[in-house]
């Protein structure tokens, strides 16, 4: 019954460059197969941050290594994981050098202050062994130097069901580019990012929009009263529509179902259910 289903954020920049389009479904789909093979013998929770791990180190994504930068030159990122089971939440805001943002989101799962931002997310990674590690791409620098970044709504995410019916959900961004420095994204919220004993869910787009929707616990929380996955999106995404919200999103609930939307077609994602796989973007 183990199920996984990864999405890398939006077209941006492979709405215009097939070749570039081509290289993220390839990836995509590699990274969908390699952590279901690593979900046949390890829990949600690890699979999720072993899948988004992948997609961190991917440049083709915005997360971890290709990351955008904001208008000071920096690159600050934010990532966050829930555990369906024990339906804790943790994550790292604005955190800076580290390769991988959601390792460090998982160690902070076993300690009491498990949502760290800005430096005090940075000097933790550091006291934890995370070293010093540039995520810059120079496809990146290019972009600021010249106000050319991609649109900004890049962020790779997670949601597996394990063997044990354990649903975890995990999401990654490397931010919007430009913006300016201390601004929160909803990737480290539990409106980008949330999961409990129904249903896993992960959220990319315009991260302000993302939040004023509190999207991903919406939908939870809608499937855990009784709606069908479809039914909690349609309503929950409906309600974006007042205020043209850019959103797409990913699920899995506890009977093994898998559902995306987005708002504006052009998110790309994987599924792979150990029979049948789906790659779109």
């Amino acid at each position: 019954m183990s199920k996984i289903i990864i999405h890398g954020g939006f077209f941006s920049e492979s709405s215009t460059n097939h070749e570039t389009k081509v290289a993220k479904q390839q990836a995509l789909l590699r990274i969908v197969m390699d952590s279901y093979d690593y979900l046949k013998t390890h829990s949600a929770v690890e699979t999720v941050v072993y899948a988004v791990s992948l997609l961190e180190d991917d440049a083709l994504f915005n997360a971890g290594i290709g990351s955008q930068i904001q208008s000071d030159g920096k690159i600050r990122m934010s990532a966050s994981l829930m555990d369906g089971t024990t339906e804790k939440f943790s994550g790292v805001i604005n955190i800076e050098d580290v390769k991988n943002p959601i390792q460090v989101a998982k160690v902070l799962m076993n300690v009491d202050d498990r949502v760290l931002g800005g430096s005090g997310a940075t000097n933790f990674a550091r006291q934890h062994g995370f070293e010093v590690f540039s995520t810059e791409i120079q496809q990146r620098r290019d972009e600021y130097e010249a106000k050319l970044a991609a649109t900004g709504t890049g962020t790779v995410g997670c949601v597996a069901l394990d063997a044990n019916g354990n649903l975890a959900a995990a999401t990654s961004t490397g931010g919007k580019g430009f913006e300016i420095p201390g601004r929160i994204s909803d990737s480290a919220t539990v409106a980008g990012n949330y999961a409990n004993h129904y249903c896993g869910v992960s959220l990319t787009g315009v991260g302000e929009d993302i939040v004023s929707g509190a999207v991903a616990a919406k939908i939870v929380t809608r499937v855990t009263d009784g709606f069908t996955l479809e039914k909690a999106f349609d309503k929950t995404f409906s309600e974006l529509k007042p205020y043209d919200g850019f959103a797409g999103a990913i699920a899995i609930d506890k009977n093994g179902n898998m559902f995306h939307l987005d708002s504006h077609p052009s998110m790309v994602f994987a599924s792979f259910d150990g029979e049948n796989e789906e790659v779109f973007g």
